[in-house]
């Protein structure tokens, strides 16, 4: 055997993303193709963003372009950020710069775990947390949202959590059901992780995956479970909200009411553990950026009137769907409990969506609210009239 086992491993937990990669790229070369499927932009970048890059592409000294590890500009404009929005007092020393969420995961991942220790995840959530757990020799342990509503079940996770359990990953606003959690739900998980911790003598963190923050509807606020359980680190992506995702920028967040010697501890782990996972750093032109980007936002009354328009005809329709308070996605059950057959069937008349089977929830659907208003108008006639199964 030629692969390791933890990469076998990663591999078989993303294969049906993979396979799904490969059918959306076949039919990617179709341009009158209806894609609802992943986040990407389906417009020109936003200005704000080409603004910045160019404003930060001319070099200014001859190490211009030398390695960089975290800026210390990008530190002091995200740390400023946080501290308004999440209430929290954090430092530019909180901050590791990286890769994207995927980074900041990774890093997260390599700083609070060993091998072998356990790592609750949500179902239905994001479809990389199992496999960058396998490829980083840990073990994913499902826990269930709630059924009927798609919010966080504290108690399931409380069921989740062995004598091995080193994190339990949350994500608010939540991929793919578009569910925002509230400071209730914190409170209850603080109590269940720190009443575990001390049962197993070891303690438990929460990794926050926060990328979609910026992205709320209706006027909602946003709670981090990082001011409810100290133990908290907090993974974001720009990806999100400059619609974006090749531009690969993020963050590592250490919550700020963490001890002071953990704190400590965790602040001058950062540097090294991103030298040694694979110099896990954003490139330079995108450090120089992080202080005008930290303004710069995709058009949330767009995205409101997309998701408007989509939710109240298709549940005219006789769709039973979740309506997202944050996000750029709408969850919803497929006409007939067959999310395959019903996204295979919508595929051939040129509508792609994206089928629960990515998620383990094999009879529900999601739709990527990135696409234009002309392109929904487009799919519309073709989704009201899949309704009936």
């Amino acid at each position: 055997m030629v692969l390791s086992r933890r990469a076998l491993d990663a591999r078989g937990s993303v294969a049906v993303v993979t396979d799904f990669f490969g059918r959306i790229r076949a039919a990617g070369s179709d341009p009158d193709a209806l894609d609802f499927t992943f986040g990407n932009p389906h417009e020109m970048p936003l200005p704000g963003l080409v603004d910045a890059l160019r404003a930060n592409v001319e070099p200014r000294s001859v190490d211009w372009f030398a390695y960089k590890d975290n800026l210390r500009t990008a530190q002091d404009a995200v740390a400023a950020g946080l501290r308004p929005e999440l209430g929290l007092d954090f430092e530019p020393e909180d901050i590791a710069m990286t890769q994207g969420a995927f980074g900041a995961l990774s890093l997260a991942f390599a700083m609070l775990a060993d091998a072998g220790d356990e790592v609750v995840i949500p179902v239905p959530g994001w479809f990389c947390y199992a496999p960058m757990l396998h490829a980083a020799d840990l073990v994913p342990v499902e826990a269930a949202l709630d059924p009927a509503t798609f919010d966080l079940d504290v108690d399931a996770v409380a069921r989740a959590i062995t004598a091995r359990t080193r994190i339990v990953v949350v994500n608010s606003p939540a991929n793919p059901t578009g569910r925002i959690y509230p400071r209730s739900t914190w409170a209850a998980l603080a109590d269940v992780l720190e009443a575990a911790s001390a049962r197993h003598g070891r303690r438990i963190w929460i990794v926050s995956d926060e990328p979609y923050r910026r992205i709320r509807f209706d006027g909602l606020g946003f709670d981090s479970p990082a001011a409810a359980y100290p133990w908290t680190v907090i993974d974001y992506s720009y990806g999100k909200v400059l619609l974006a995702p090749g531009a690969r920028l993020g963050y590592l967040a250490l919550s700020p009411l963490l001890p002071r010697d953990e704190r400590d501890e965790l602040r001058a782990a950062m540097m090294p553990l991103q030298l040694a996972i694979g110099w896990g750093f954003p490139d330079a032109i995108m450090q120089y950026s992080v202080p005008a980007l930290e303004t710069v936002s995709i058009d949330l009354g767009e995205l409101t009137r997309k998701r408007d328009r989509l939710v109240d005809e298709l549940r005219a329709a006789g769709y039973e769907l979740t309506r997202p308070e944050g996000t750029f996605y709408l969850w919803g059950r497929a006409p007939g409990g067959d999310a395959a057959a019903y996204c295979d069937a919508l595929a051939q008349r040129g509508v792609f969506l994206m089928p629960g089977t990515l998620f383990d929830r094999p009879a529900h659907f999601r739709v990527s609210l990135t696409a234009t208003m002309g392109t929904i108008e487009r799919a519309l006639p073709a989704l009201v009239a899949a309704a009936s199964g």
